[in-house]
């Protein structure tokens, strides 16, 4: 890891308030586990009306059931849910599906959104191997977050999820807000020192101006154990999220990574500079990664009204549970093909479709909707 000393002769009087935190000085280290770890749960926020209105969460509530049902027998799904209302609501909704609630934990806390992989804690293992959560900053994806384009950005209470939960849960936050703003679908990890983002989504004008590339590093360093960096160039402004890594590569292990086929990449909106970086991407001991290729959806998505989105599905935002793998499916004749190649990479889980038309109207899918805890 780059020593304090060295981050400092990098930033010179770049900011004061970085280093006045006493967590970030301190000499602790810290591993995110990989999301095929073991869970203790799953962490959900549940859609509601008080921000886009009840023909949003009656569209959505259906792919939260769904999610729900397939978690809730193998590990425990904390559920956040607006208010006392909402809280009856979704229960009476789970109950209707045979959704065991033995499993089940709400929570109220009030929220904005549903995209709690971006503005939710990363738990991470201290060098006692305890979980304690990282709180980044979140703004609302560079303050884009917005009901109507005459709306002021709809974000404060997402932001404020992973200090409310520690409180709730009397877990350790270590609060970085004021030092680095960064989504949780923003990177990847192989569980073996490399970390894998598009600098669209962390080192920009909306989310950290004037943060350097080497500050960045020596964060993901000391907060997730990683010291090998596949740094893509994304793309601004190509959707809400600005390029997000885990629409479209993500690591299967510390040798194996999946990915779409160049002519899908392109598709996608992925540029010819950033296929070529990952295509030649190695892992910490410099060995090149081994390749599997997903398809996007056959046709345009189009919602459950029948409405197109004007853009294909990606299959690569799925989410690994303890006994399951949640793929986003569209109705599409590629759901079975992208299914079978997932499941062919998780022997020991079984791959459930879940879908996600409409949820990727707003431009997501399964990965951004959950955030894992792992296992004591």
């Amino acid at each position: 890891m780059k020593s304090t000393l060295y981050i400092l002769l990098i930033l010179g009087l770049f900011s004061q308030k970085l280093f006045s935190q006493d967590d970030y000085l301190s000499k602790e280290s810290f591993t995110l586990p990989t999301e095929d770890a073991p869970h203790e749960g799953t962490w959900l926020q549940w859609p509601h009306h008080h921000q886009y209105g009840l023909e949003y969460t009656v569209r959505l509530d259906p792919t939260w059931v769904a999610i729900t049902k397939a978690l809730a027998p193998e590990e425990k799904v904390h559920i956040i849910a607006y208010d006392e209302v909402e809280k009856l609501r979704i229960t009476l909704l789970l109950e209707n599906a045979s959704v065991q609630l033995r499993n089940i934990d709400f929570q109220i806390i009030k929220t904005d959104d549903v995209w709690i992989r971006d503005s939710g804690p990363i738990y991470v293992r201290d060098e006692l191997d305890c979980i304690i959560s990282i709180d980044f900053g979140f703004n609302g994806w560079g303050e884009k977050s917005k009901r109507h384009s005459s709306d002021s950005v709809q974000y404060k209470y997402c932001d404020s999820v992973p200090a409310k939960i520690g409180i709730i849960k009397e877990k350790r936050v270590i609060d970085l807000n004021t030092i680095i703003t960064n989504e949780g679908g923003s990177f990847d990890i192989d569980g073996y020192g490399t970390l894998m983002a598009c600098k669209s989504s962390i080192l920009n004008e909306n989310r950290n101006p004037d943060l350097p590339i080497e500050v960045c590093e020596f964060i993901f360093e000391k907060y997730f154990g990683v010291s090998n960096f596949i740094w893509l160039d994304g793309k601004m402004n190509l959707n809400i999220r600005d390029q997000h890594i885990d629409d479209f590569a993500r690591f299967i292990d510390s040798t194996t990574i999946i990915t779409m086929k160049q002519h899908n990449l392109k598709a996608f909106k992925v540029s010819p500079k950033d296929i070529n970086v990952l295509y030649r991407s190695r892992n910490k001991d410099g060995v090149g990664y081994t390749f599997v290729f997903v398809p996007l959806t056959k046709r345009k998505v189009k919602n459950t009204a029948g409405k197109s989105l004007g853009r294909k599905g990606s299959y690569l935002n799925y989410y690994i549970g303890n006994k399951v793998v949640l793929v986003p499916n569209y109705n599409d004749k590629n759901d079975d093909l992208a299914n079978k190649i997932i499941q062919s990479l998780f022997p020991s889980r079984k791959v459930i479709g879940i879908d996600a038309r409409n949820l990727n109207i707003n431009g997501g899918m399964i990965h951004g909707v959950t955030q894992q805890q792992p296992a004591e």
